[in-house]
């Protein structure tokens, strides 16, 4: 890689900040789009603007574009506006410069729409369940339509720094478990910085695949996340009972098998690991 050579991380919140730093740390040059680019830190060159509404401009040296938008709320017109019109935008910016990148797009794993605790990988139907996930599958089939070779990067939820609800439900006494007679979901995450170094290694990866799930190691169940939590915290095992913010994803197990196929290695292979890592105050929000 020439060291002249730039990478655009579009929506450049938590997750595309931290990649951003670590395209940097490889000797990119890194220009990032967000509204607020006074926010951005050092060495990232912000660029402010509403992808929303604007076309970027991309510079002729632009070897990655990271696509890594995301809405400001769950209402599906926002969604839209986010996720459909900012991709859009961001690909004529691409088509109006002289740049042929490799882009690399961040969707998410709720365009699956599988509730029966099933496995699920890269060649399970995105069917989007739900009225925002059926956006996010506008948007995957929009880039699909306008840049066939960029790869499609769908992430599990994402916890890390800053992103700490469901500690901070264990700790205050609301999280409740599922109840007695019945089992809790499995879930599925990823820490950010496994996330923003995934990005990072599909955006340089030579031949990768069309598609990806960044997730980790474990599907779990939620309650065995929050007994976890309640142990490292010391705090009472959450009551069974209903919740009023029960697990909203279905229930499926997703594989990472495709994307460790390629050589990628997860610092937190398990939610042990991670949140372990949050709890003792490892790594910095960007938010």
């Amino acid at each position: 890689m020439s060291a002249h050579q730039t990478a655009v991380i579009a929506g450049c919140g938590d997750l595309g900040t931290e990649a951003a730093l670590r395209f940097a740390d490889l000797g990119y040059r890194v220009v990032g789009l967000r509204r607020r680019a006074e926010l951005l830190p050092a060495p990232i060159e912000g660029r402010s603007t509403d992808l929303r509404h604007d076309v970027p401009e991309i510079d002729a040296d632009t070897a990655v574009v990271v696509v890594a938008l995301a809405a400001g709320s769950r209402d599906p017109d926002e969604y839209r506006a986010t996720y459909v019109d900012g991709l859009r935008n961001v690909l004529d910016g691409i088509d109006r410069s002289e740049a042929r990148p490799r882009i690399v797009v961040v969707s998410s794993t709720a365009v699956y729409d599988v509730s029966d605790g099933s496995e699920v990988t890269e060649d399970t139907p995105a069917a989007g369940g739900t009225p925002t996930a059926r956006v996010l599958v506008e948007a995957e089939a929009l880039l699909r339509e306008r840049a066939p070779g960029a790869v499609l990067l769908r992430l599990s939820g994402i916890y890390g720094p800053g992103r700490e609800r469901l500690i901070d439900q264990v700790r205050s006494g609301s999280a409740r478990l599922a109840p007695a007679d019945a089992s809790s979901p499995h879930t599925n995450r990823i820490h950010r910085d496994d996330a923003s170094s995934a990005i990072v290694h599909l955006a340089t990866l030579d031949d990768p695949a069309p598609t990806y799930l960044g997730t980790d190691d474990e599907p779990v169940r939620l309650d065995d996340v929050l007994r976890f939590l309640a142990d490292e915290l010391g705090v009472p095992t959450p009551e069974h009972g209903p919740a009023s913010d029960r697990q909203a994803g279905g229930d499926k197990r997703l594989s990472n098998a495709l994307l460790r196929s390629t050589g990628f290695t997860f610092r937190y292979p398990t939610f042990r690991e991670g949140y372990r890592a949050v709890l003792a105050g490892e790594g910095a929000s960007h938010r």
